[in-house]
């Protein structure tokens, strides 16, 4: 499967391995496995009550069909993008621009899953992304979104290298007091972060970075990364 490339607001293009269509199914299937041990837990404990007789059952009956419901829903939005499928397969749900998944882009992908998965049986999503090559069904594709894999990988060289426009306009002339290997650390620990959805790390990287330079800076944290990034670069491919 091809590369996926996230696309920062400052135009940095950024290298993730999408997960690959296997990986996707048995991630479903995992969680269908889950699925499944709920629903016979609860129907056991349904017609328990209603054998009983008692008082509310058909209230509880459906308040225990609406986890069933919001599953991939609820457990993406509170696991940072990942069901208990895609955690055992070690994969996870990502912005395309590299910023943090909404509420709003994890119930477009929820909202649109019946046509993905359910109604065609998975026919639907298989196709989409077959023929994307990007890891990306149709929800994702509606909520601006992909499913990465987070397994350990060399990095190439091409996937830290950063472009830079001639009409950039840098805004750190004190970069230039950062060498090569600290700018390289800098992009592995974004790439980490942006690949865990860890923002805590990216802030923490925006602090330390600001303390060495002794800077401040008013954007957001991955803002500032990318722009440090990016004056670095520049200054280093007018010495060339």
């Amino acid at each position: 499967m091809n590369s996926l490339t996230l696309e920062t607001a400052q135009h940095i293009q950024i290298m993730q391995q999408p997960a690959s269509l296997w990986e996707r199914i048995l991630a479903y299937l995992i969680d269908v496995f889950f699925l499944g041990v709920y629903i016979i837990l609860a129907s056991l404990t349904v017609f328990g009550l209603l054998e009983q007789k008692a008082e509310g059952s058909i209230a509880l009956l459906t308040g225990l069909s609406l986890p069933f419901f919001l599953y991939h829903l609820l457990f993406e939005l509170l696991m940072n993008g990942q069901s208990p499928g895609k955690h055992a397969m070690d994969i996870r749900v990502v912005k395309l621009d590299g910023s943090k998944v909404s509420f709003a882009d994890y119930l477009i992908r929820w909202i649109l899953r019946p046509i993905d998965l359910t109604i065609s049986s998975g026919g639907i999503a298989v196709l989409v992304i077959l023929l994307g090559g990007k890891g990306k069904r149709l929800g994702d594709l509606a909520a601006g979104t992909a499913v990465i894999s987070l397994k350990k990988r060399g990095l190439k060289g091409s996937e830290l290298l950063t472009k830079v426009a001639e009409t950039h306009t840098p805004k750190f002339p004190q970069v230039i007091n950062l060498n090569d290997a600290q700018i390289r650390n800098m992009k592995e620990i974004r790439l980490e972060a942006l690949t865990t959805q860890d923002f805590k790390l990216i802030q923490s990287l925006a602090d330390k970075t600001a303390e060495i330079l002794q800077i401040s800076y008013e954007t957001k944290a991955l803002e500032f990364i990318n722009q440090v990034i990016l004056d670095y670069e520049f200054y280093a491919q007018r010495e060339e």
